[in-house]
């Protein structure tokens, strides 16, 4: 995969740096020039009463009822069209997969930074546990540590990067990542079927390929949290994003629209799903791949799990026919393994990359 041909330049232990950023007044040491960005809080961001935004929720009860398939199937194209996210209820993933991998995650993150380094990634190679889309000594940073794994297909795992301690977590990981995969199967048939496409044409393209697993660790930041940034705003490269939050009552990932940013409120089991850039570039532009970013707290930790959905590597990603339905082609057909490259090989700016593609009207 494109993660193992990339690779991060080492930059500090983000939770290491956060304890001391957040120590006593006479101890405290100062957030380092490289974490501090433009004030995240000078673009505007709409938020509700409670400081968060409802984006579209989708009941996969609902999707499932012949009764009410239709109409939620039309309101999930709604929801990837206009907003690129949505928040999965009734998902079918039993609370203890789900809150198994979770309490796993955050006991590999309790260990000292010694155990926690057993998994440090390797020169060349995003997966393990350090940081990403680092490319250069002067770019600015984010205020987060990840543990990156290939996660599927079973074959492809390098056990070399997967936590041995807690002594569940290979096991939590297996089992949460592979019922998630199906779920995620299943979301892409309902996707085609609401924007009027045969419902297997998105789900043969996924199907049995590469799954990626990133646990995003963001640690409080006291003095300066709107200085810096938990995650850099960008896209996904992949096709389908599904994101678990372990604290759903810690705000951090924000949504871009209509040039805002949107603060999103974890619903509590619910999964946020994104669309990336690979299904718009095949959707012709019917579902939107959207600029994210994720804010700090300044006294709470957030982790979450995101599971990434590739195509093969070596498939030329394009608008596919059955999206088509007399449209102008909008985007330019590229190697996915070559598109892989470039994404992981530059730090993240937005849609830079997905935009690249789109051809002129």
């Amino acid at each position: 995969m494109g993660e193992r041909a990339a690779g991060s330049l080492p930059v500090a232990n983000v939770q290491v740096l956060a304890e001391a950023c957040n120590g006593g007044v006479d101890d405290q040491q100062q957030v380092p020039e490289r974490y501090l960005s433009k004030d995240p809080s000078s673009e505007e961001v709409v938020t509700g009463g409670d400081g968060s935004c409802a984006i579209p929720v989708i009941d996969l009860c609902k999707l499932r009822d012949p009764q009410s398939s239709s109409a939620e199937c039309a309101k999930l194209a709604s929801a990837c069209l206009n907003w690129g996210f949505f928040q999965l209820i009734n998902h079918g993933l039993p609370e203890e997969v789900t809150g198994n991998l979770m309490n796993d995650v955050v006991e590999f993150f309790k260990q000292t930074l010694q155990d926690k380094k057993e998994c440090s990634q390797q020169v060349g190679s995003l997966e393990g546990y350090g940081q990403a889309f680092v490319v250069s000594d002067d770019q600015k940073l984010d205020w987060a540590d990840m543990l990156y794994l290939q996660v599927h297909p079973t074959e492809s795992r390098d056990l070399r990067f997967w936590p041995t301690r807690p002594a569940s977590f290979r096991h939590s990981a297996d089992v949460y990542s592979s019922e998630a995969r199906q779920l995620a199967y299943r979301l892409l048939e309902f996707m085609a079927r609401g924007a009027g496409a045969e419902p297997a044409s998105l789900r043969a393209v996924f199907e049995g390929q590469t799954q990626g697993m990133r646990v995003n660790y963001y640690p409080p930041c006291r003095q300066q949290a709107d200085r810096v940034l938990g995650l850099t705003a960008h896209t996904d490269a992949c096709g389908l994003t599904l994101l678990l939050q372990t604290n759903h009552d810690v705000q951090g990932l924000q949504v871009k629209k209509d040039g805002k940013w949107f603060a999103v409120k974890a619903l509590e089991g619910a999964f946020i799903v994104n669309v990336g850039d690979v299904i718009e570039i095949m959707s012709n532009g019917k579902f939107k791949s959207v600029e994210h970013r994720a804010v700090i707290h300044p006294t709470k930790e957030r982790i979450s799990i995101a599971l990434f959905h590739h195509p093969c590597q070596d498939m030329v990603v394009g608008p596919l026919p059955e999206f088509m339905k007399g449209d102008k082609v909008r985007y330019r057909s590229t190697n996915y393994q070559d598109y892989l490259k470039q994404y992981f090989t530059a730090k993240l700016d937005g849609r830079v990359h997905v935009e690249r593609l789109k051809l002129e009207q």
